[in-house]
């Protein structure tokens, strides 16, 4: 009989909140990062782990996942993350752009096209592996690709084409690749390192969704007023719904298709994306502080309230279990709620 009894279940307690493993520490970051950002500029092992850890960990991550594909289902991944990179980003680009034809670059309601397309066209592909890795299955996390893609501001230089901002460096979309591919050779010819790998998800989630959290400034939330509010309210049902009726109707996964909307975030790389596009044309710096705000806001929102409707949605339809192959003993893990 295990002897060890927790004093504050505070894992349980994180599973309990649909994408909590990356939601709460996220939140605790961006408020620590907002009110005492020097207590997190000690340097040492302080800076590194809780400030500037998230690339490593979630290149980390990306490998663990890599690792758990099995050749033989590469298809259906490639199928899971077309549909996704579909529905999530060049539908709602090519609307946004269809838009700026006839509204202008300074778009509507005070959001310009600029900020329409940093906020709608990309995914937080950090959340998307850790909602998946609590409900999905391996074509959900192996889909990750597709926000390996659309991640950065490589879609929205691409869709502002007409402004001669379409040389995407294709280098940097392969560096983003390489550690997934890597993780497949590693897991199909070596079983025991997939093993090895499995639990990496639950202990690397919460540290680099604590360190993103750091870079998000609340004061820049709030100053994305009432438009960036509104916007952060959008991409979720919006771009979640776009996916969820690609999960029905494309991939045909039934009760399951409300995992989609796990996917309708943005990116905490995306807060860059108005300056990347603007230092690429200057025209554009007019947006980038009001752009760069609102985004903000869309980052911090979204990540609330995609989870939320996923949950929803897997509830409704008698979904909402714990994946099968998710590394975490049994006892550990309380029924889902909303």
């Amino acid at each position: 009989m295990n002897s060890d009894v927790s004093r504050f279940p505070m894992y349980k307690a994180m599973m309990k909140v649909p994408g909590g493993l990356m939601l709460l520490p996220l939140i605790a970051g961006s408020i620590i990062g907002t009110f005492a950002p020097d207590a997190l500029a000690i340097g040492g092992f302080t800076t590194a782990l809780f400030k500037n850890s998230a690339l490593p960990l979630i290149a980390l991550l990306i490998f663990a996942t890599g690792t758990q594909v099995n050749v033989r289902t590469g298809g259906p991944i490639l199928a899971t993350a077309g549909t996704i990179l579909l529905m999530k980003t060049l539908v709602p680009a090519t609307l946004i752009v269809i838009l700026g034809s006839y509204v202008g670059l300074d778009g509507i309601w005070g959001v310009s096209i600029l900020a329409l397309l940093a906020a709608f066209d990309n995914s937080n592909g950090g959340l998307w592996l850790a909602y998946t890795g609590q409900y999905g299955d391996a074509r959900d996390r192996g889909a990750y690709v597709a926000s390996a893609v659309n991640d950065g501001p490589f879609f929205s230089l691409l869709f502002l084409g007409a402004s001669g901002l379409a040389d995407i460096p294709v280098v940097a979309l392969v560096a983003a690749l390489v550690p997934f591919l890597l993780g497949v050779l590693v897991g199909n010819l070596d079983v025991e390192w997939r093993n090895v790998l499995k639990p990496v998800p639950n202990i690397v989630i919460p540290f680099f969704a604590f360190a993103l959290g750091t870079g998000i400034n609340l004061g820049a939330v709030v100053s994305g007023g009432m438009s960036g509010l509104v916007l952060g309210l959008l991409i979720s049902p919006v771009t979640g719904f776009l996916v969820y009726l690609g999960y029905r109707f494309i991939l045909r996964r039934g009760g399951k298709s409300g995992i989609g909307f796990a996917a309708g975030t943005t990116a905490g790389n995306a807060i860059a994306t108005p300056a990347v596009v603007a230092a690429a044309d200057p025209s554009f710096a007019q947006y980038v502080d009001t752009a760069t705000a609102q985004v903000a806001a869309c980052v911090l929102i979204s990540s609330i309230l995609a989870p939320v409707l996923a949950s929803w949605f897997l509830k409704r339809a008698g979904e909402l279990k714990v994946a099968d192959d998710v590394a975490v003993p049994e006892d550990a893990i309380p029924d889902a709620k909303v």
